[in-house]
Protein backbone atom coordinates (compact mmCIF):
# COMPACT_ATOMS: atom_id res chain seq x y z
CA UNK A 1 0.00 0.00 0.00
CA UNK A 2 1.50 3.34 -0.94
CA UNK A 3 2.11 6.18 1.72
CA UNK A 4 -1.27 8.16 -0.10
CA UNK A 5 -3.09 5.05 0.49
CA UNK A 6 -2.46 4.18 3.88
CA UNK A 7 -2.89 7.77 5.18
CA UNK A 8 -6.25 8.07 3.41
CA UNK A 9 -6.81 5.00 5.38
CA UNK A 10 -5.81 5.89 8.85
CA UNK A 11 -8.39 9.18 8.51
CA UNK A 12 -10.71 7.24 7.74
CA UNK A 13 -9.67 4.52 10.59
CA UNK A 14 -9.64 8.11 13.23
CA UNK A 15 -13.27 8.75 12.13
CA UNK A 16 -12.14 11.90 10.87
CA UNK A 17 -12.36 11.70 6.90
CA UNK A 18 -15.48 13.94 6.74
CA UNK A 19 -13.64 16.79 7.96
CA UNK A 20 -9.67 16.34 7.30
CA UNK A 21 -10.19 17.38 3.37
CA UNK A 22 -11.57 20.87 3.94
CA UNK A 23 -10.32 23.90 1.41
CA UNK A 24 -6.51 23.95 1.64
CA UNK A 25 -6.23 26.74 -0.43
CA UNK A 26 -3.93 29.37 1.75
CA UNK A 27 -1.80 26.67 2.53
CA UNK A 28 1.21 28.42 1.61
CA UNK A 29 0.99 31.51 3.49
CA UNK A 30 1.60 32.49 6.61
CA UNK A 31 -0.35 32.24 9.55
CA UNK A 32 0.23 33.51 13.05
CA UNK A 33 -1.65 30.75 14.97
CA UNK A 34 -2.59 32.84 17.63
CA UNK A 35 -5.34 34.37 15.15
CA UNK A 36 -5.54 31.82 12.75
CA UNK A 37 -8.23 29.68 13.12
CA UNK A 38 -7.85 26.26 14.45
CA UNK A 39 -9.41 24.54 11.04
CA UNK A 40 -7.72 26.94 9.01
CA UNK A 41 -3.88 25.55 10.81
CA UNK A 42 -5.35 22.24 10.60
CA UNK A 43 -5.89 22.13 7.08
CA UNK A 44 -2.70 23.99 6.21
CA UNK A 45 -0.84 21.07 8.54
CA UNK A 46 -2.73 18.11 6.19
CA UNK A 47 -1.83 19.69 3.58
CA UNK A 48 1.68 19.30 4.38
CA UNK A 49 1.71 15.81 5.32
CA UNK A 50 -0.75 14.66 2.28
CA UNK A 51 0.51 16.61 -0.37
CA UNK A 52 3.44 17.93 0.32
CA UNK A 53 4.80 15.20 2.64
CA UNK A 54 6.64 17.27 4.93
CA UNK A 55 6.12 15.19 7.63
CA UNK A 56 8.28 17.15 9.95
CA UNK A 57 6.94 20.32 9.34
CA UNK A 58 3.15 18.74 9.97
CA UNK A 59 4.35 17.39 12.82
CA UNK A 60 4.77 20.50 14.14
CA UNK A 61 2.01 22.29 12.67
CA UNK A 62 -0.41 20.06 14.06
CA UNK A 63 1.60 20.32 17.53
CA UNK A 64 0.54 24.45 17.12
CA UNK A 65 -3.30 23.46 16.94
CA UNK A 66 -2.64 21.61 20.56
CA UNK A 67 -0.54 24.36 21.87
CA UNK A 68 -2.75 27.45 20.94
CA UNK A 69 -6.31 25.92 20.87
CA UNK A 70 -6.07 22.84 23.06
CA UNK A 71 -10.07 22.59 24.30
CA UNK A 72 -11.14 23.09 20.70
CA UNK A 73 -12.60 19.84 18.92
CA UNK A 74 -9.59 20.16 16.41
CA UNK A 75 -6.86 19.65 19.04
CA UNK A 76 -7.70 16.04 19.36
CA UNK A 77 -7.29 15.33 15.67
CA UNK A 78 -4.03 17.37 15.36
CA UNK A 79 -2.34 15.40 18.28
CA UNK A 80 -3.68 11.79 16.14
CA UNK A 81 -2.00 13.45 13.23
CA UNK A 82 0.67 14.84 14.69
CA UNK A 83 1.59 11.39 15.94
CA UNK A 84 1.31 9.99 12.37
CA UNK A 85 3.34 12.60 10.63
CA UNK A 86 5.76 11.22 13.15
CA UNK A 87 5.22 7.23 12.35
CA UNK A 88 5.40 7.89 8.72
CA UNK A 89 8.41 9.85 8.96
CA UNK A 90 10.01 6.77 11.03
CA UNK A 91 10.62 9.24 14.07
CA UNK A 92 9.03 6.32 16.16
CA UNK A 93 9.91 7.77 19.19
CA UNK A 94 7.99 10.91 18.92
CA UNK A 95 5.59 9.54 17.56
CA UNK A 96 4.90 7.56 21.00
CA UNK A 97 5.48 10.50 23.42
CA UNK A 98 2.47 12.31 21.38
CA UNK A 99 0.68 8.99 21.74
CA UNK A 100 1.61 8.41 25.35
CA UNK A 101 0.39 11.84 26.29
CA UNK A 102 -3.41 11.76 24.41
CA UNK A 103 -3.84 8.27 25.89
CA UNK A 104 -3.09 9.62 29.24
CA UNK A 105 -5.75 12.83 28.84
CA UNK A 106 -7.94 11.01 26.47
CA UNK A 107 -7.95 7.30 27.94
CA UNK A 108 -11.97 7.03 26.85
CA UNK A 109 -11.93 8.60 23.43
CA UNK A 110 -13.14 7.71 20.45
CA UNK A 111 -9.81 7.91 19.04
CA UNK A 112 -7.76 6.05 21.46
CA UNK A 113 -8.48 2.25 20.25
CA UNK A 114 -6.30 4.08 16.83
CA UNK A 115 -3.96 5.72 19.41
CA UNK A 116 -3.26 2.04 20.87
CA UNK A 117 -2.76 0.57 17.85
CA UNK A 118 -0.22 3.23 15.89
CA UNK A 119 1.57 3.18 19.25
CA UNK A 120 1.67 -0.53 18.49
CA UNK A 121 3.10 0.01 14.55
CA UNK A 122 5.91 2.01 16.36
CA UNK A 123 7.28 -0.86 18.23
CA UNK A 124 6.18 -2.53 15.47
CA UNK A 125 8.25 -1.11 12.96
CA UNK A 126 11.20 -1.40 14.68
CA UNK A 127 11.60 -5.06 14.70
CA UNK A 128 14.92 -6.27 13.73
CA UNK A 129 16.55 -9.66 12.59
CA UNK A 130 16.53 -12.39 14.73
CA UNK A 131 20.54 -12.03 15.19
CA UNK A 132 19.70 -9.04 17.22
CA UNK A 133 18.24 -8.28 20.51
CA UNK A 134 14.30 -8.64 20.34
CA UNK A 135 13.39 -5.78 23.04
CA UNK A 136 11.69 -4.04 20.44
CA UNK A 137 9.79 -6.97 19.41
CA UNK A 138 8.81 -7.64 22.53
CA UNK A 139 7.26 -4.19 23.44
CA UNK A 140 5.63 -4.66 20.00
CA UNK A 141 4.00 -7.90 20.95
CA UNK A 142 2.61 -6.25 24.36
CA UNK A 143 1.32 -3.56 22.32
CA UNK A 144 -0.24 -5.48 20.10
CA UNK A 145 -2.00 -7.95 22.73
CA UNK A 146 -3.28 -4.89 24.61
CA UNK A 147 -5.04 -3.66 21.19
CA UNK A 148 -6.70 -7.39 20.81
CA UNK A 149 -7.89 -7.21 24.66
CA UNK A 150 -8.77 -3.59 24.61
CA UNK A 151 -10.54 -3.24 21.39
CA UNK A 152 -11.74 -6.80 20.50
CA UNK A 153 -14.48 -5.72 17.81
CA UNK A 154 -12.38 -3.76 15.81
CA UNK A 155 -10.64 -3.75 12.50
CA UNK A 156 -6.76 -2.60 14.60
CA UNK A 157 -7.44 -5.80 16.32
CA UNK A 158 -8.02 -8.18 13.39
CA UNK A 159 -4.47 -6.96 11.93
CA UNK A 160 -3.10 -6.70 15.34
CA UNK A 161 -4.04 -10.18 15.78
CA UNK A 162 -1.95 -11.16 12.59
CA UNK A 163 1.28 -8.91 13.65
CA UNK A 164 1.16 -10.43 16.83
CA UNK A 165 2.23 -14.50 14.65
CA UNK A 166 5.22 -12.54 13.14
CA UNK A 167 6.36 -11.15 16.71
CA UNK A 168 5.95 -14.24 18.50
CA UNK A 169 7.86 -15.75 15.56
CA UNK A 170 10.75 -13.93 16.24
CA UNK A 171 10.86 -13.84 19.89
CA UNK A 172 10.75 -17.71 19.30
CA UNK A 173 13.63 -17.86 16.81
CA UNK A 174 15.75 -15.86 19.17
CA UNK A 175 14.93 -18.20 22.00
CA UNK A 176 16.05 -21.36 19.69
CA UNK A 177 19.26 -19.25 18.81
CA UNK A 178 19.75 -18.71 22.23
CA UNK A 179 19.43 -22.59 23.40
CA UNK A 180 21.79 -23.31 20.45
CA UNK A 181 24.77 -21.31 21.50
CA UNK A 182 24.18 -22.45 25.39
CA UNK A 183 24.59 -25.75 23.93
CA UNK A 184 27.31 -25.65 21.84
CA UNK A 185 29.03 -23.85 25.38
CA UNK A 186 28.10 -27.00 27.37
CA UNK A 187 25.83 -24.47 29.18
CA UNK A 188 23.27 -27.52 28.91
CA UNK A 189 20.59 -26.10 31.96
CA UNK A 190 20.77 -22.67 30.19
CA UNK A 191 19.64 -24.38 26.58
CA UNK A 192 16.81 -26.42 28.08
CA UNK A 193 15.46 -23.27 29.63
CA UNK A 194 15.51 -21.47 27.00
CA UNK A 195 13.97 -24.30 24.85
CA UNK A 196 11.05 -24.98 27.55
CA UNK A 197 10.01 -21.37 26.89
CA UNK A 198 9.31 -21.69 23.36
CA UNK A 199 7.50 -24.91 24.07
CA UNK A 200 5.36 -23.42 26.59
CA UNK A 201 5.19 -19.81 25.43
CA UNK A 202 5.23 -20.08 21.25
CA UNK A 203 3.59 -23.30 20.86
CA UNK A 204 1.62 -21.82 17.39
CA UNK A 205 5.43 -20.75 16.01
CA UNK A 206 7.37 -23.13 13.51
CA UNK A 207 10.10 -22.76 15.88
CA UNK A 208 8.56 -25.41 18.16
CA UNK A 209 9.53 -28.15 16.70
CA UNK A 210 13.24 -27.73 16.47
CA UNK A 211 12.92 -26.73 20.27
CA UNK A 212 11.50 -29.72 21.18
CA UNK A 213 14.24 -31.82 18.95
CA UNK A 214 16.97 -29.56 20.69
CA UNK A 215 15.14 -30.44 24.16
CA UNK A 216 15.55 -34.07 23.47
CA UNK A 217 19.17 -33.95 22.29
CA UNK A 218 20.30 -31.95 25.48
CA UNK A 219 18.13 -34.72 27.77
CA UNK A 220 20.24 -37.21 25.70
CA UNK A 221 23.49 -35.43 26.33
CA UNK A 222 22.59 -35.59 30.05
CA UNK A 223 21.88 -39.18 30.34
CA UNK A 224 18.19 -38.32 30.85
CA UNK A 225 16.87 -40.93 28.18
CA UNK A 226 13.52 -41.04 29.79
CA UNK A 227 12.67 -37.66 29.71
CA UNK A 228 14.58 -37.83 25.61
CA UNK A 229 11.91 -39.95 24.92
CA UNK A 230 9.05 -37.95 26.45
CA UNK A 231 9.94 -35.20 24.52
CA UNK A 232 10.65 -37.01 21.13
CA UNK A 233 7.30 -38.96 21.34
CA UNK A 234 5.34 -34.97 21.86
CA UNK A 235 7.26 -34.33 19.01
CA UNK A 236 6.33 -36.80 16.72
CA UNK A 237 2.60 -37.04 18.12
CA UNK A 238 2.12 -33.24 16.72
CA UNK A 239 5.11 -33.24 13.73
CA UNK A 240 4.67 -36.78 12.72
CA UNK A 241 6.23 -35.97 9.31
CA UNK A 242 8.23 -33.65 10.47
CA UNK A 243 12.35 -33.40 9.68
CA UNK A 244 12.63 -32.63 13.23
CA UNK A 245 10.82 -35.57 14.44
CA UNK A 246 12.87 -37.97 11.69
CA UNK A 247 15.71 -36.50 13.14
CA UNK A 248 15.18 -37.43 16.79
CA UNK A 249 14.29 -40.22 15.71
CA UNK A 250 17.39 -41.06 14.05
CA UNK A 251 19.10 -39.69 17.19
CA UNK A 252 17.37 -41.92 19.67
CA UNK A 253 18.69 -44.74 18.08
CA UNK A 254 22.14 -43.56 18.96
CA UNK A 255 21.84 -43.63 22.16
CA UNK A 256 19.17 -45.52 23.57
CA UNK A 257 19.49 -49.40 23.58
CA UNK A 258 17.92 -51.18 20.17
CA UNK A 259 15.48 -52.57 22.01
CA UNK A 260 13.66 -49.53 22.89
CA UNK A 261 14.54 -47.63 19.65
CA UNK A 262 12.56 -50.90 18.22
CA UNK A 263 9.65 -50.19 20.76
CA UNK A 264 9.67 -46.56 19.59
CA UNK A 265 9.25 -47.43 16.26
CA UNK A 266 6.13 -49.75 16.80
Amino acid sequence: MNLLKKTKAVLFAAEAAAVLFLSSCAATQNFDPETTPPETLYNRALDMLLKKREYGKSAKAFDEIDRYYPYSRWALRAQIMEAFAYYVRKDYDESVIVLDRFLQLYPGNSFASYAYYLKALCYYAQISDTERGQKMTQMALDALMEVVRRFPDTPYAEDASKKIVLAQDYLAAKEVNIGRFYLKQNAHIAAMNRFMNVIRNYQTTQHVQEALYRLTETYLILGLDGEAQKSAAVLGYNYPSGQWYARAYDLMKQYVPASIAAERKD
